[in-house]
């Protein structure tokens, strides 16, 4: 097959292009996080350190409250790993996407590429995934999240209010960005796709549902609907040639 014959450059060439589009939304996303860590006390060079080593806005703005508060190291750890279980979630889709004698640096370095973006398009690579497609991916976002950091806390209070919250619509269009195109292609990922937002609504409306952290509800969903959906239409593997 011809994806996967290709090289590793020609995976990380395609692992850029594909990246562009999230890179520029991620610029525009992470200006929002940029105004908040400058709120929190966080200079401009600690702000963007902080984007490049924790590629997640839900993680970032929630260690940026445990900042505010001078909770402890230990609180910290605790939060991000609540938040960011999903991840590990989607490191194990990934695993099976991979091939069996991928060495455990490429391994190691993918799971670093892991967002709810680059997972999409690299999950959705036809045949076997060559680590390098994300890597090329995360070779753009990466530097646009950490830029887009970077300028939220340098111009944070130059632009106008309601451009600042405009930006902030960016993270939701990308998301639909990444889910349509294969939801169009399959009824089932389709129908799985509005159970899921009709099951987040539920869980954010009622009063038992809504206390449970937005991290375990993702966990909580991604189970039982993936789960459910791999059990009554399961996707037959075809051989490797």
């Amino acid at each position: 097959m011809k994806h996967m014959r290709m090289g590793a450059m020609e995976w990380y060439r395609r692992g850029l292009r594909d990246g562009i589009p999230i890179g520029l939304g991620y610029l525009a996303v992470s200006f929002t996080l940029g105004i908040a860590a400058r709120s929190d006390g966080l200079t401009a060079v600690q702000a963007t350190v902080m984007s490049l080593l924790n590629l997640t806005s839900a993680g970032q703005f929630a260690g940026l409250t445990v900042i505010a508060a001078g909770a402890s190291y230990l609180e910290m750890a605790a939060s991000q790993l609540i938040i960011n279980l999903r991840y590990l979630l989607m490191s194990c889709a990934l695993s099976q996407k991979i091939a069996p004698e991928t060495p455990m640096w490429q391994r190691l370095a993918l799971g670093y590429t892991i967002t709810d973006e680059i997972f999409g398009i690299s999950v959705g690579a036809a045949d076997r995934l060559n680590p390098f497609y994300s890597f090329g991916a995360v070779s753009v976002a990466a530097p646009g999240w950490a830029l887009g950091t970077c300028l939220g806390v340098i111009l944070g209070n130059v632009l106008p209010a309601r451009i600042v919250s405009a930006l902030s619509v960016a993270l939701y269009a990308m998301f639909l960005a990444v889910i349509l195109p294969p939801a169009r292609r399959s009824r089932v990922l389709a129908g799985v796709v509005v159970l899921s937002m009709a099951a987040s609504l539920l869980f954010s409306r009622l009063p038992v549902l809504s206390a449970v952290s937005s991290g375990m509800k993702i966990i909580v969903l991604t189970v039982l609907i993936a789960g459910g959906a791999a059990l009554l239409f399961p996707v037959k593997e075809e051989a490797d040639a």
